[in-house]
């Protein structure tokens, strides 16, 4: 590969928007096992929560896939490969990004879950403070004066 050519595909992969109307990819090897990466992340963002056994799992994958990005862009860095294997290359890191991002922008374990104990700790300290203020305890009224 020519050095102008290594630099385009070196552009390309860090051009921001580069993800912008990529799909992801369908299957990937990532360290000689082939995922179905497609169905992965969009199982993972069908469901409307991602429960925390599932979270150490896209964790893991997003890291994996990290990995997997770091040295394919080390192959063009190094400009061993033709340029035509560079360009498959430079678009199989491009899906990687947009797995990324889509996998990135998982919320909390339930941010709807969480608001609710919130609201729900908010209620009893308001309640509680409230009886107190009020002289009221658990057992009814308290009789205030002599």
């Amino acid at each position: 590969m020519q050095e102008y050519e290594r630099k385009q595909l070196l552009e390309r992969v860090g051009r921001e928007g580069s993800t912008l109307g990529v799909d992801i990819p369908e299957r990937i090897e990532i360290q000689g096992e082939e995922i179905r990466l497609r169905e992965f992340v969009f199982e993972i963002k069908r469901r409307e929560t991602v429960p925390a056994g599932e979270r150490d799992r896209v964790e893991r994958a997003k890291r994996n896939l990290r990995r997997e990005r770091l040295e394919r862009m080390e192959l063009i860095e190094a400009g061993e490969i033709s340029f035509e294997e560079g360009e498959r290359v430079a678009s199989a890191i491009i899906g990687i990004d947009r797995a990324l991002e889509a996998l990135g922008n998982l919320g909390p374990e339930s941010v709807a879950d969480e608001a609710d104990r919130q609201e729900a700790a908010d209620t009893k300290r308001w309640m509680d403070f409230l009886k107190k203020a009020l002289g009221h305890d658990d057992g009814g009224p308290q009789v205030r004066g002599p």
